[in-house]
Order: structure tokens, then C-alpha cells, then sequence
């Protein structure tokens, strides 16, 4: 599992708890990866959205520019639950070798 899969499943985690605009979903993972590009979320963002697996809508907001949120929709739940069997199979082959 390489690390733009373990983003992927972060932000499919993320979305998963409720919808999250992008900016919220950037800097949640900038906690956990610091060095991520900002680019590249957006670019699996897209992706996502293309692949059936988000759908993104502009929410209300009271001052400033609308944000643009994110939902799981059609192949999300599906997708977050092969990212996960992957993590948890790489995690126990890990820790079968003494990797921790």
C-alpha cells in the first residue's frame, strides 16, 4: 500500500464520519502527513469524485467565499472498505516479520 493509497483512505475515513469541506480534509491530514502537497489531496479529491466514489456540492457559508464539501456516494463505502482490508493485511504481514 503505497502512501497516495493510505491518503486515500484517510480521506475516505474522514468523509465517512460526515461531509468535510476541502480545506478541513487538507489540514486534518497535513496533522498526520506534514510533507503531503496541498495539490495532491485535491488531485485524489477529483479523483475520487470522478471514480463515483464522492460527490462535492458548495455549502452555505455566512461570510466569504462558499466551501466546497465532500460526501460519500455510489462506490465510497465500497472503496474505503478495500482500502481498509488492504491496511489491516499489510499491518498483520508487518507485525508477522517484527515490524513495528
Amino acid at each position: 500500500m503505497l502512501k497516495k493509497d493510505l491518503i486515500e483512505l484517510c480521506l475516505l475515513h474522514l468523509l465517512a464520519q460526515g461531509d468535510r469541506y476541502g480545506y478541513y480534509l487538507l489540514k486534518r491530514l497535513h496533522t498526520v502527513f506534514p510533507d503531503t502537497q496541498e495539490s495532491a489531496v485535491y488531485a485524489l479529491l477529483r479523483g475520487l469524485c470522478r471514480e463515483g466514489c464522492l460527490e462535492q456540492y458548495l455549502g452555505q457559508t455566512s461570510d466569504g467565499p462558499a466551501r466546497k464539501y465532500y460526501h460519500l456516494t455510489g462506490e465510497g463505502p465500497t472503496r474505503y472498505a478495500a482500502l481498509l482490508e488492504q491496511w489491516r493485511a499489510l499491518s498483520a504481514a508487518l507485525a508477522e516479520l517484527g515490524v513495528e
